[in-house]
């Protein structure tokens, strides 16, 4: 991400209705893992730390990022071990193994994506969990893709074929974000249109913060998603969510089971 976002991500990110609504979606999903009493977490690419209550509450949290302001902000918040390293290969914290991986819009930003998770595949304990985020949909690529540095977005089946092939079994894989989908969509095709990619490449586009009616009402909508996702999979949306499993010599907890058939 262009290292001049970082100072306002960090003014924004613990109420902004799209950081937010991420959050309880994920929370959702962790509560339904059964995860140890005092997990061990491991946060690659965390940002300022937006995560860190909810993960922190769950276990002792590891967290690392490859810009040294958000370490700096990601230390402030005092409920992580947070440490500058790089994936795939530049994993701090000796040879600690995870009980879970959460990575939440970081993959698309690697060069070596397939290497990255088969790292984290080798740094989770036996059955040890991934959950993770992306961006979805190439077609939707917009001035907020550049100005975040992303490499890719991605389908459904892309995903589920790059993290199995990382030696995960993937348990639940569904879009997300998908009762705003139209109105997004048609903002991103409105920005191509305008050439807005172009002014996003100039360093000229920043996370705005709606009025506090708006975000609320934006908040409530994409939070409610909560209720289905992890539950069933959904066939469109703006991302992707994907809950996986390290290999296990013996597998006795809960896995997430869809009531719907996939793409």
């Amino acid at each position: 991400m262009d290292p001049s976002l970082y100072p306002r991500m960090a003014e924004v990110e613990d109420a902004h209705w799209w950081f937010a609504s991420r959050r309880a979606i994920v929370d959702h999903i962790l509560d339904r893992l059964n995860l140890p009493g005092d997990a061990s977490i491991l946060e690659p690419g965390c940002g300022t730390g937006g995560n860190f209550a909810m993960l922190a509450r769950r276990g002792q949290l590891f967290a690392l990022d490859a810009d040294e302001s958000a370490v700096g902000f990601a230390r402030a918040r005092g409920t992580a071990q947070v440490e500058r390293g790089a994936l795939p290969d530049q994993i701090p914290f000796g040879e600690r193994r995870f009980d879970l991986v959460l990575m939440t819009d970081v993959l698309e930003h690697l060069d070596d994506e397939a290497g990255a998770l088969r790292v984290l595949r080798a740094r989770l304990r036996p059955s040890g969990w991934l959950l993770m985020t992306v961006p979805a949909m190439a077609w939707l690529w917009s001035a907020h893709d550049i100005t975040h540095h992303h490499r890719r977005r991605y389908r459904a089946n892309e995903l589920r074929s790059l993290v199995s092939g990382a030696g995960f079994d993937v348990t639940y894989l569904s879009y997300y974000n998908f009762m705003l989908f139209p109105i997004i969509a048609g903002a991103r095709i409105w920005q191509r249109l305008q050439q807005h990619d172009r002014v996003a490449a100039n360093g000229r586009h920043h996370l705005t913060m709606p009025s506090p009616a708006m975000n609320s009402i934006l908040q409530r909508i994409f939070s409610s998603e909560r209720h289905l996702i992890g539950r069933a999979r959904v066939p469109l949306g703006v991302s992707l969510i994907v809950v996986a499993r390290a290999p296990a010599h013996t597998d006795s907890a809960a896995v997430l089971t869809p009531s719907t058939s996939a793409n």
